[in-house]
């Protein structure tokens, strides 16, 4: 699929360029890209400017690639970001080892339950979501897989003879179906269909309720002559009553 979208010329400003270029220039770049950009800007023909437009990179990443280059492209290869040192506010050796020995003798222990046992021996002072955080990452508290059993659909039996079952539905009509948008009157569309012929019959009322449901009930019944033995519906109020009261809903009588 081709798409035509115009261009506008006047947008390409100097400066809207160099956002473009400074956007391009956060995505992860190849390691041809970085070996040809050094050596290109190394042979010390083409200006800074030149190169970076070049290969849609930034001026601090070809300085820094330029930096690691050793004549090999291993060396430009991305290095691991971890910090040399641990942070400052990062849990102490002493607190680590007593949690591991904690975890130790009480495999099962609870989160509340080691926390306050660390309260108690070692006056920890962090907050129990850091204690939280440093068990998740070092395995302690692993994503615990639960076993779903796949859902296997139910044969659904089509009835084959007439009158075994019905299906009954109520649709509000949009305002762009009335043949007189205007007319500020809602309608209400009741279907019903035999599930074995799937014939139906439908009918307009102005009001979703329990007696419009069997006022349409009995002219369905009319309409297809016979009654049938299962009306199945949806658990609507025009068709089943609310549970919390002791009142028989119409169409249940």
């Amino acid at each position: 699929m081709t798409y035509n979208i115009p261009v506008r010329p006047e947008i390409f400003t100097e400066r809207f360029i160099n956002h473009l270029l400074h956007c391009l220039s956060h995505f992860p770049h190849e390691i041809k890209t970085r070996y040809h950009a050094v050596l290109l800007y190394r042979s010390g023909r083409y200006s800074i400017k030149y190169v970076t437009r070049k290969y849609h990179i930034s001026k601090s990443s070809l300085m820094r690639w330029n930096k690691l280059f050793d004549g090999s492209k291993d060396s430009l290869l991305d290095r691991s970001h971890r910090p040399h040192t641990p942070h400052p506010n990062s849990h102490t050796s002493e607190e680590i080892k007593k949690i591991v020995d904690l975890m130790k003798r009480n495999p099962d222990i609870g989160l509340n339950e080691l926390f306050s046992k660390l309260r108690l021996s070692i006056g920890y002072a962090r907050h129990p979501i850091s204690l939280y955080r440093w068990l998740k990452t070092n395995g302690y508290y692993g994503i615990v897989k639960v076993k779903q059993t796949p859902y296997t659909p139910k044969p659904y039996i089509t009835p084959e003879r007439l009158g075994e079952k019905s299906q009954i539905d109520v649709k509000y009509v949009p305002r762009e179906c009335k043949v007189q948008p205007g007319s500020d009157h809602r309608y209400y569309q009741y279907t019903m269909i035999d599930e074995a012929s799937r014939e139906r019959f439908i009918y307009p009322y102005l009001e979703q309720s329990s007696y419009s449901t069997v006022d349409f009930v009995k002219r369905a019944i009319a309409y297809f002559n016979y009654q049938p033995k299962i009306i199945q519906s949806d658990n609507g109020f025009e068709f089943n009553r609310n549970k919390e009261t002791k009142i028989i809903h119409l169409f249940d009588t």
